[in-house]
């Protein structure tokens, strides 16, 4: 039975254990010497946690800006197995768990593409490798393996020399230089893992090794990582519109990830200092998606006995006698990202003078590389599925499927031989993104009162971002396969546990492209987004008496060209695609520009000793995403769904959100690492991308599907503004016998403009109102125990093509993490993710007059997933 605790309960329960656990030895700890040996005490090691709160605290202390830190203390010792859940322990910051991994950040209730990334301060380029996500301009942080990782920090406040971008904030992810290390630091590790929904062994190793030279002139690093890991998602999905269909389903995806990391370091004098750093990301992530369709609508008598405000049916009772006919059905990507950066940098320093100087690039490959369908309903020749008997209740937030009769699917209910779908769900959609840069920095020494120095520098990058489109042309007569080859082994389908054949992705390619005579440029689907940006700043740091800080200015410009196609009303030429009905053969391309200023102010005033109080204030931006600012695209075409026909329009001459922020906050350090904080923040953001969404317009193509000329069409424009206020609190604190606790909460009230959404719900993309951490640990020399409660509060998912947008509700997980030093060298760990296996359950937000589809309405329960458990055993040696 799976036992489950209210995300307060279990934050409360957590914390005072901690608190109990860590009293009881603080009291041993102080009773007389015949109780407690004090030596004991005195031989407490400051290790991995500690160490890195400690870290942590001191960047936030040391900082001018405001500014939150994850350390890794000691190589391959980030305080989470995850880089995404890491961030997520900062006070502000929100992970989204797509896909079971930390992949997109959102600081403090802003949109994870108002969140910028930079690797050691310059852009990473990033795709993703789902075709339904929508292109914008975040990082993936599923790339990164955490033992690549020295640290990160999340600049909460801007500062005039940091790149522009980030309206939520900027993470700067750091990795480690080999002058910082000892001579000949080596660095190996090996992990099995395993979850309770996912059936094979997760296998990961990883290794570093560091040299320099005897005089610390010359260093080398190198440091590797890889993972082979199979995710499988289950649960049950609903469209509700194809004859009011339930569908549970099972997602399962092979995973590959490889990083290579080299840094090169030279420091010939101490005046000069060279480096050049290579980071090579590479995902794979080839996956099938399965469904088992149930038709209520479909049985000879309306089985339904209850619907919703939308008309949807959310009770229905279907007996032997009214049994309705299945459908399964099986979409096969493979998909892959990449990220390739190479960074040259150079420092030199006189007396009175710095000068910084780097260069390099970065691109990222990714998307689907080809997508394709294998079906099988009651009109397939050769197929006997079972048909569908039994209870459907949807009034809940999850959907219960309740089977009166055996509803297991065998090869042996699968015709002999199968062919694909054919050409409508044969695709193929490469994304690429590259970026080249220069930027050099003077900072000079100044005795101008309390002025004691002034930077200022110049960044010009040349930005690109590509998306494209490609259709399969079919042979006359299909070439069927066995239908033996397409599937390997059995599945569980959705949450109810009945088995479907498993897809053997390399089979149904195969089939597939023995299919193929070619690929068509579906001109729809093409577009290109070309940025030079040019940046220049100043800013002054100051310190006299209990004052410190900086203030700035940051002028920005940047050259938008989009290229793609025209939606003219061309006739479809002979030996064309059906999809290119309506688009010019003609690429076209339109300019765009736009100027800013971005002043900031950054104070710290020493109340006491230990005591700071701080305030910022400045501006910000986070230019449009690439997806609203593409010419034209089309979806839903010629897709066997009638009625979800779109075209948009976009524009590249929409101008960034832009915000003016304000943050005020006190903090309290003691002790080693131990703080006290609390903080208010306020950000007024202007320059939204609001949809304008009309219904049932004529564009001069019928469909194919519903056989009318009645489309829906959005246009991406500027207008409107949101605002976010919201507070942070936090407290860590580390006793003497061992134990610690650190804890966080922040509060985001967010509203974006409900225009800006087809859904009109004033949120946020991805925020959430709510959200804290609780971590209990105990740390001594030679063993570490630390248990972890992370929970946000409901948030809104919005992707495009046939998902959506809806509502993921509140979700909390409870993570515990081992280790022992084996000896001196070797550490045994042990870790486990998401113990109380909290469900990803999603539901229907918009109102009942929106133009969304019926099941995300009113709060129908459109889709939701079996919570995972995850377990791994790892063991490390550094020498």
């Amino acid at each position: 039975m799976k036992v489950k605790q209210s995300p307060i309960a279990a934050a409360v329960t957590m914390t005072l254990l901690s608190i109990t656990m860590a009293a009881q030895a603080q009291q041993a700890a102080t009773a007389p010497a015949a109780a407690q040996d004090t030596a004991q005490l005195e031989a407490v090691v400051i290790t991995g946690i500690r160490a890195s709160l400690q870290s942590a605290a001191n960047i936030k202390k040391g900082a001018s800006a405001v500014v939150d830190a994850v350390s890794a203390e000691d190589i391959g010792k980030l305080p989470d197995s995850d880089v995404g859940q890491a961030l997520g322990r900062i006070p502000g910051v929100t992970v989204g768990r797509a896909f079971g991994q930390g992949a997109s950040v959102s600081i403090r209730g802003t949109d994870p593409q108002m969140t910028y990334t930079t690797l050691n301060g310059q852009s990473v380029a990033s795709t993703g490798w789902y075709d339904q996500q929508t292109i914008d301009r975040s990082f993936n942080y599923s790339l990164l393996p955490a033992e690549l990782i020295g640290g990160m920090e999340v600049f909460k406040s801007s500062q005039a020399d940091l790149t522009e971008g980030g309206i939520g904030g900027t993470v700067i992810v750091r990795t480690r230089k080999p002058l910082d290390l000892d001579a000949n630091t080596a660095f190996v590790s090996a992990k099995l893992g395993k979850g309770s929904v996912s059936d094979d062994l997760s296998k990961e190793v990883s290794g570093l090794y560091s040299w320099k030279d005897s005089q610390k002139k010359f260093g080398a690093l190198i440091a590797v990582a890889y993972e082979d890991s199979e995710y499988i998602r289950r649960g049950i999905e609903s469209d509700a519109r194809w004859s009011g269909d339930v569908a549970p389903t099972t997602f399962v995806q092979d995973r590959k990830r490889t990083a290579v990391n080299v840094a090169l370091q030279a420091r010939p004098t101490k005046s000069i200092d060279l480096g050049l750093n290579y980071l090579a990301l590479e995902l794979t992530g080839d996956n099938s998606n399965t469904s088992h369709y149930i038709f209520p609508g479909n049985a000879k008598t309306d089985p339904c006995s209850q619907k919703n405000a939308a008309g949807l049916c959310t009770k229905s009772d279907i007996t032997a006698a009214n049994a309705t006919d299945a459908f399964v059905q099986t979409w096969a990507r493979t998909g892959k990202m990449t990220s390739d950066t190479l960074a040259l940098t150079g420092t030199f320093r006189a007396d009175t003078f710095k000068v910084d100087a780097a260069a390099g690039s970065t691109k990222a490959e990714g998307g689907t590389s080809q997508t394709t369908n294998y079906s099988y309903g009651w009109w397939t020749a050769g197929s006997s599925l079972p048909k569908w008997v039994g209870s459907i209740d949807a009034t809940g937030k999850q959907i219960s499927v309740n089977p009166g009769a055996n509803q297991n699917v065998a090869l042996s209910n699968l015709p002999a031989k199968t062919g694909p779908a054919g050409s409508w769900a044969t695709s193929r959609g490469p994304n690429s993104d590259k970026e080249t840069y220069a930027q050099a920095d003077l900072t000079m020494d100044l005795e101008l009162g309390p002025i004691n120095s002034f930077k200022t520098g110049v960044r010009a990058t040349d930005h690109e971002f590509k998306k494209s489109t490609d259709r399969a042309s079919f042979a006359a007569t299909a070439i069927e396969a066995d239908t033996a080859s397409l599937y390997n082994g059995n599945i569980a389908m959705g949450t109810n546990g009945w088995n479907s054949p498993k897809p053997n992705i390399g089979g149904m390619m195969a089939n597939t492209n023995a299919n193929v005579t070619g690929w068509t440029e579906e001109r729809g689907g093409l577009g290109i987004i070309k940025e030079k940006n040019t940046a220049a700043y100043g800013m002054f740091e100051f310190e006299k008496d209990q004052w410190r800080g900086n203030f700035g200015l940051r002028y920005i410009s940047s050259k938008v060209t989009g290229t793609g196609y025209a939606f003219d009303g061309t006739p479809l030429a002979t030996g064309d695609i059906d999809q290119n009905q309506g688009w010019s053969k003609n690429r076209t391309s339109k300019d765009a520009s736009y100027s800013d200023w971005l002043p900031s102010l950054n104070v710290a005033y020493t109340l006491q000793k230990n005591t700071l109080l701080r305030m910022a204030a400045g501006q910000a931006i986070t230019r449009p995403n690439f997806d609203n600012m593409f010419l034209a695209s089309q979806s839903g075409w010629k897709d066997t769904v009638a009625g979800n026909e779109t075209m948009t329009f976009g524009d590249v001459g929409l101008k960034p959100q832009k915000s003016t922020q304000f943050d005020l906050g006190l903090e309290y350090y003691y002790g080693k690492g131990n703080l006290v904080a609390g903080g208010v923040f306020y950000k007024d953001i202007n320059n939204f991308i609001t949809t304008n969404t009309k219904v049932d317009q004529k564009i001069g193509v019928i469909s194919p599907d519903s056989g009318k000329d009645s489309w829906t069409v959005n246009q991406f424009v500027n207008a409107g503004g949101g605002k976010i206020r919201g507070l942070e609190a936090q407290i860590n604190h580390a006793f003497d016998n061992g134990f610690g606790v650190a804890a966080n909460y922040t509060y985001s009230d967010a509203t974006a403009p409900g225009e800006s959404f087809q859904d009109r719900r004033a949120l946020f993309t991805l925020a959430s109102k709510h959200t804290y951490n609780v971590v209990g640990y105990y740390e001594m020399a030679d063993f570490s125990a630390r248990m972890a409660y992370n929970y946000r509060s409901e948030y809104m998912i919005r992707e495009t093509g046939w998902y959506g947008n809806r509502m993921h509700e509140g979700f909390g997980t409870l993570d515990l993490g081992l280790g022992y030093n084996i000896t001196k060298n070797i550490r045994l760990n042990f870790d486990a993710t998401n113990l109380l296996a909290a469900d990803d359950v999603q539901f229907g937000a918009a109102g009942v007059d929106t133009t969304v589809k019926a099941p995300l309405k009113v709060g129908y329960p459109a889709w939701s997933f079996m919570g995972e458990r995850t377990y791994r055993v790892g063991i490390s040696a550094k020498f």
